[in-house]
């Protein structure tokens, strides 16, 4: 017996991760996310297109999610619009995902499991169960899935954290006992294969923390990622031991807060939260606030402070720490902000300039190697991650001793059997853009793109019967009006003389006609050809 799969997010990238397993005719996904991008034309996220989804639509057993990070449950939202299939996910990812329903009618009425370390459920044919794994957030899991072609092991994110601030300890004894047991197919997170060496532990970033903190003279604002609940664990005990206030800026940390106390990951005193739009009633001393905005969002509470646009107001004693890291993508708006938070005097502490204040979630090359090193697979296919980090992985498998890997892209159909893991054959595989919450349409962007590159023109006929028409244009992007009204009369011009050369054609050819001339007129002036639009008023033609 063979088992199918294939990715429509996650592998050729990072983020956006999405991957069935077929058997038996009948679909599995594992994970569901969005990734982030194209701000300059209006995209809030980009989630897998699901059309390939559609010849399985009444053979979707459901949908297991990893972990509650964006790039694994973003799209739940979107996917459950299309296709009413239950979702299985640990407790905080389930918070996480219920959280949106205001924002997203479909999840109030969604049908949502539970799942739990080493407790076993079906999808369809296949037998899964979780594996407790350390990452940035509460409640990671791998997946070890139970085929007709023996176990498939899905990593998703994980590190080996020997000390997570939680508790909640790696299960490595599981993973050794499922390789002692065979192990046919391990998918494996990809990411960081570039890093040498393992990972830090979240307590070493806590006490690296402490340390700068503590010796803070005034206010401290920590920038981090609102899903690493183990870091705000760690500020919430950094707050009490520095006798400081913890005060949360940005909706993100709050939604997180929320959910963590909702499930057990913070009991914190109820004293020790402080509002930050009362931020100024603190002694400066006494503030320690946690920041959204790592990335230099325009509207993310880490750049309105740096603008002095937020109720945090600097001062030159204060200390603003970035326990992040930039995207690759979100240097140039990480910089400045940084540069406004220089600008308003304050210290400034980057991972760039102390490297203990920050640690990834992502498993480095030894830990890696470690993991593959536990499981001992028969084949091997890298996850999450460029064709470069897919490809080092895969280096890696075979230099612990397993021959049968295998890369693939979003869209490659890959299948498992006897002989081992083979490719088959492709599926559409593409990208959704999303702004509001609403899908804008490859089309949308293609123009958004188009009038960003070389602005937009719009052409008004004024037509009569019998007489010779007018034209009015009006630009934007392409030419100041008030400068150059010589090239603007030119187009008009030549529009109107388009218009009323093409009396013989249809209305849209004559509409093209105008389009075409009013290209050529500012191509000629100023090397552009403008996205045009051309609406006729009057009685002189449609």
């Amino acid at each position: 017996m063979s088992v199918r799969l294939f990715a429509l997010g996650g592998l050729g990238e990072v983020g956006m991760n999405c991957l069935a397993l077929e058997q038996d005719g009948q679909l599995m996904l594992i994970d569901c996310g969005v990734t982030f991008g194209l701000r300059e034309f209006g995209v809030d996220v980009m989630h897998p297109d699901f059309s390939a989804l559609e010849a399985y639509r009444d053979r979707i057993a459901g949908l297991v999610i990893t972990h509650g990070h964006e790039d694994h449950i973003g799209a739940v939202p979107y996917f459950l619009r299309r296709f009413d299939v239950p979702v299985w996910a640990p407790p905080y990812a389930l918070e996480l995902i219920r959280g949106r329903a205001a924002e997203h009618e479909i999840l109030s009425h969604a049908r949502f499991e539970t799942t739990a370390p080493r407790h076993k459920f079906r999808v369809g044919p296949f037998e899964v169960e979780p594996i407790r794994v350390t990452h940035s957030i509460a409640d990671a899991t791998s997946l070890a899935v139970k085929t007709s072609a023996g176990t498939v092991i899905h990593t998703g994110d994980f590190k080996f954290d020997p000390t997570p601030p939680d508790g909640e300890l790696f299960d490595e004894e599981r993973f050794v006992e499922l390789g002692l047991e065979g192990v046919s197919l391990l998918m494996s997170d990809s990411t960081n294969i570039d890093a040498a060496g393992t990972t830090a532990s979240e307590r070493d970033i806590g006490e690296a923390l402490f340390s700068r903190i503590s010796a803070a003279p005034g206010a401290v604002v920590v920038a981090l990622f609102a899903s690493n609940v183990h870091r705000l664990r760690l500020l919430g005990d950094i707050a009490r031991r520095t006798q400081r206030r913890l005060v949360p800026m940005g909706r993100s940390v709050l939604r997180h807060l929320e959910v963590a106390r909702d499930t057990g990951y913070l009991s914190w005193p109820s004293d020790l939260i402080w509002p930050a739009n009362r931020v100024g009633e603190l002694p400066r001393n006494r503030v320690l606030a946690v920041a959204t905005g790592t990335q230099g969002e325009p509207r993310g509470a880490l750049s309105r402070i740096a603008r002095g646009e937020h109720a945090m107001k600097l001062d030159p004693s204060d200390t603003v720490i970035l326990s992040s890291r930039a995207i690759p993508g979100s240097e140039h708006e990480v910089q400045a902000v940084m540069a406004d938070l220089y600008r308003a005097g304050v210290n400034v502490v980057s991972w760039g300039s102390d490297r203990s204040i920050h640690t990834s979630g992502h498993a480095h090359r030894e830990e890696q190697r470690r993991m593959l090193e536990l499981v001992r697979p028969r084949s091997f296919v890298p996850l999450h991650g460029t064709l470069h980090h897919l490809h080092r992985h895969a280096s890696l498998a075979r230099e612990t001793g397993v021959a049968d890997t295998l890369v693939l892209e979003n869209g490659d159909v890959a299948e498992l059997g006897a002989g081992g893991v083979r490719k088959v054959g492709r599926v559409h595989s593409g990208r959704a853009f999303c702004a509001g919450g609403k899908s804008l349409g490859a089309g949308v962007l293609r123009d958004r793109r188009a009038i960003a590159a070389e602005g937009v023109a719009v052409v008004v006929i004024v037509a009569a019967r019998g007489k010779a028409a007018r034209a009015v244009v009006t630009t934007r992007g392409v030419l100041d009006e008030s400068a150059d009204r010589r090239t603007v009369a030119q187009a008009e011009r030549e529009a109107a003389d388009a218009w009323d050369a093409s009396a013989s054609r249809d209305g849209e050819s004559r509409r093209e006609s105008v389009r075409a001339a009013v290209r050529r007129v500012l191509f000629r002036a100023y090397g552009v050809k403008p996205t045009t639009v051309v609406t006729v008023a009057g009685d002189g033609g449609t």
